[in-house]
């Protein structure tokens, strides 16, 4: 062995120790800087970065530090809470960092074009914190970065082109942020690209064809962007794709028969686009498929029966296309399927009972198509499913009992079918069921107690059917869990359940039905109550005041029962804070209206819609409905219970004033307060009601002239002021001008567009009811001596020759009008009692 001479050997060792001395200067200038970063951080008294301190060694004992000969190689400080900026970050001083990673902090403002600096960088990441501002194209210069990961922040602008200069890259993820602009074509450069993640961003423009040279790509998600025009056929090229998301996008054109030839697909999602075309049989091509998601799109024409030689795949979601034809009994393979979504589309005919042999599915959703026939018996070996969707079909015969066997079902939803027969008892066997969805059906028989078995159950909706006999009484136990009981328009009878709990109960709907007796006051203990509906029954009861402690009411309708006495309250402040329907029509309800009643309906007096967004329909398979009349027609109400403020008090016994406090209530849509035996003046304070829509004051006993104030209400499209005593010139206004003869009808002293009678020079002093019909007899009779009457209406002559003179007057002209116009009064309140009797029983049934 050659022996090193001395001099050589002390040589070496100088340098080395140069050379450690030069390193350890060097990472002194590292923690440094790195000390001066972070002095900027919010939170200094960060207890993972306590280890930061002069005195220690920072490759040893620095939390996230790693280094490699002894400069800093690596910084890890990930989900750490740390409230800073990069701006001081010392980009220039470490020149051996390979490994940046700051994801799940709190780091914000932009980031410094200076990170073109990091000319050595293998990977970095900036995910999910609060930085916002561009990419800047400095990031090219990074030629050795391999994975690139800023997505979760807040970015904006346009991906810079130099992103293609990175061509080591092999991940790129800038998902979740607000970029927008095109997809640069140069990114088809990225040959060693694996994954491709730009979702949600403002992304618009078409797919590159570039992206056809991505021959590594294993996952390409551009899915929640504003992308066009056609998928490019060259991402057919891909053959090693798993992963495609192109889905919630405005893609049009055809669908790229291309696809096919990606053997290893494993996840096709080109939903909420608008494809055109029928599904390509090539798609049946691709056996590794586990997951096909193809719903709403404008995809025609029938499902292809191949789909069923895809054995691996487990979810199949087609639904909201314009698909027809028969489903595929052939679906029926797909052994390993947990997901079939057909629905809202146009298919038709039976549903195949091989979708029996499906054992694994957990969702199977058909609704809104044209399918006919019976429920397969055979679902009843879907022993894993959880949701079964039937609703808005042709569907007939009876629920078959084998429905009873799905043990793990929790959504049964068969509504608007053509389904017959009993409810069935061994549904309360079922304990997992949540939802219950069998409205506008022609299901009969009684209700059985065993549905009160199901402790699980927030939604049970049986509205629109045949049920007849009693509620029965364990109902009223369900409202500690159940949230909406529905069973409007049936023939329910007896009496309601008296045992109400405190709990979830949110929406009580028995509308349409034969009950009687009382409205039980344990209705009380529901707090949550929002919707309650007992109108068009046999309710026999006086005013339920204690429903007004109900802090959620909304909407309140107890309309064409037996309901009777004067609308007394508690006297609180906090009564009916929340309410914005309030339907008491077609009752018994008399004396006069209390102002208390209306001074405190704290939702009715704001147009401030930012006020708390009332959820009705609070879940997806149901929404809460309430019948009003507006405008003179009656309608059922959906959706917009939040944005609809009603009060109809029509069809009662109220007398007195109409309370001058109706006008504080600004929200109001529609008011309804005719057939009753209101008397006084119309108040001027209604004009302050700027958004009502239908104002109904009609057949009452309202005396004096229509208010001016009125004439402003620019919103309204329906008024009603017939059968009356009103009288003096119809005020003019834009809306005024739209209402035809009907809205004044039978108010004889009512004078002016669009009547007969012209105000003409009309100075507002108002005549007496004689004096107009003794004119009108002089007008109609130009015989009669003009001077008679001015010589009488001066004065001149004793009463008694008035009198007498208008006697003579009234028959020597062969008219009577006074008379006749007593006896039209007297035969028009018969008419009127008349009438309203036969409405309420009508109960304003459609």
């Amino acid at each position: 062995m050659m022996m090193v001479p001395k001099k050589i050997f002390s040589l070496l060792q100088f340098f080395t120790l140069l050379s450690l001395f030069t390193v350890t200067f060097a990472s002194t200038e590292e923690t440094t800087s790195l000390l001066k970063w972070k002095s900027t951080f919010k939170n200094q008294n960060n207890s993972l970065l306590a280890s930061w301190r002069p005195s220690s060694n920072a490759c040893r004992d620095w939390y996230g530090v790693i280094c490699f000969n002894g400069r800093i190689n690596r910084l890890k400080i990930t989900n750490s809470s740390i409230i800073g900026t990069l701006y001081a970050f010392p980009f220039s001083s470490l020149p051996f960092l390979e490994y940046f990673e700051l994801s799940m902090n709190n780091f914000s403002g932009i980031i410094p074009p200076e990170l073109g600096n990091l000319t050595n960088l293998v990977y970095l990441d900036l995910s999910i914190n609060q930085i916002s501002g561009t990419i800047p194209p400095q990031i090219g210069s990074l030629s050795k970065l391999e994975t690139l990961h800023i997505f979760v922040n807040h970015l904006n602008g346009s991906i810079p082109k130099e992103i293609g200069y990175l061509r080591s890259l092999t991940e790129l993820d800038l998902s979740s942020n607000s970029l927008n602009g095109s997809i640069p074509t140069s990114l088809g450069n990225l040959s060693r690209l694996t994954y491709l993640h730009l979702y949600e961003n403002q992304l618009s423009g078409s797919i590159p064809e570039e992206i056809g040279k991505l021959v590594n790509l294993v996952q390409v998600f551009l899915d929640s962007n504003q992308l066009t025009g056609h998928i490019p056929a060259e991402i057919g090229k891909l053959v090693n794709l798993v992963k495609v998301y192109l889905d919630e996008n405005q893609l049009t054109g055809h669908f790229p028969a291309e696809i096919g030839k990606m053997k290893s697909l494993q996840e096709l999602s080109l939903s909420r686009n608008n494809l055109s075309d029928l599904i390509p049989k090539t798609i049946c091509d691709l056996t590794e498929l586990e997951l096909l998601y193809l719903y709403r799109n404008q995809l025609f024409g029938p499902i292809p029966s191949e789909l069923g030689n895809l054995k691996n795949l487990t979810d199949l979601e087609l639904s909201n296309n314009h698909l027809s034809g028969s489903i595929p009994s052939e679906l029926g393979n797909l052994k390993n399927l947990n997901d079939l979504r057909l629905s809202n589309n146009q298919l038709f005919g039976p549903i195949p009972i091989e979708l029996g042999n499906l054992k694994n599915l957990n969702y199977l959703l058909l609704s809104n198509n044209q399918l006919s026939g019976s429920i397969p018996s055979s679902f009843g070996n879907l022993r894993n499913l959880q949701v079964l969707s039937l609703n808005d079909n042709n569907l007939i015969e009876e629920i078959p009992s084998s429905i009873c066997n799905l043990a793990s079902l929790a959504t049964l939803y068969l509504s608007r079918n053509n389904l017959k027969g009993n409810i069935l008892k061994c549904l309360g066997n079922i304990s997992a069921l949540q939802y219950v969805m069998m409205s506008h059906n022609n299901l009969s028989g009684e209700l059985h107690p065993s549905i009160c078995n199901l402790t699980s159950l927030q939604i049970l909706d049986l509205g629109r059917n045949n049920l007849k006999g009693a509620i029965p009484q364990c109902f009223g136990n369900m409202s500690r869990h159940l949230e909406v009981l529905d069973m409007q328009h049936n023939n329910l009878s007896g009496t309601l359940p008296t045992t109400f709990r405190a709990g979830t109960f949110r929406s009580f709907n028995l509308h349409g039905n034969k009950l009687k007796g009382k409205i039980p006051k344990s209705l009380a203990n529901c707090k949550e109550m929002q919707v309650l509906d007992l109108g068009d029954n046999h309710l026999n009861d006086t005013f339920p005041m204690w429903l007004g402690t109900l802090p959620e009411l909304r909407v309140l309708s107890l309309r064409s029962n037996k309901l009777h006495g004067p609308l007394r309250t508690l006297g609180s402040e906090n009564m009916f804070l929340e309410l914005q329907i309030l339907d008491l029509s077609c009752n018994a309800f008399s004396e006069n209206l209390r102002t208390r009643l209306f001074r405190h309906l704290k939702a009715m007096r704001t147009t401030d819609q930012s006020m708390e967004a009332l959820n009705f329909g609070f879940h997806r398979y149901y929404l809460d409905s309430v019948d009003v009349v507006t405008k003179g027609l009656e309608l059922e109400v959906m959706r917009i219970l939040s944005l609809y403020n009603v009060i109809d008090l029509s069809n009662n016994k109220f007398e007195g004033q109409i309370p001058c406090v109706l006008g504080d209530l600004i929200a109001l849509r529609v008011l309804n307060l005719s057939h009753n035996r209101f008397q006084g003046h119309i108040p001027p304070t209604l004009g302050n009601l700027s958004l009502v829509e239908s104002l109904d004051l009609s057949f009452a006993q309202l005396s004096g002239e229509i208010p001016e104030q009125i004439s402003s209400l620019t919103a309204l499209e329906f008024l009603n002021l017939s059968h009356n005593n009103l009288e003096g010139c119809i005020p003019r206004g834009p809306q005024f001008a739209t209402f035809q003869n009907n809205s004044y009808k039978d108010n004889d002293g009512l004078r002016g567009f669009p009547l007969s009678k012209d105000c003409g020079n009309y100075d507002g002093v108002l005549e007496t009811n004689d004096t107009i019909a003794v004119l009108d007899d002089q007008e109609s009779n130009s015989g009669f001596p003009n001077d008679f009457w001015k010589a009488a209406l001066m004065g001149y002559g004793s009463g008694l020759c008035i009198g007498l003179s208008i006697v003579y007057c009234m028959f020597s002209t062969g008219k009577a009008r006074w008379l006749a116009r007593t006896i039209e009064k007297l035969e028009h309140k018969i008419i009127i009692r008349r009438r309203k009797k036969q409405r309420c029983q009508r109960n304003y049934r459609r």
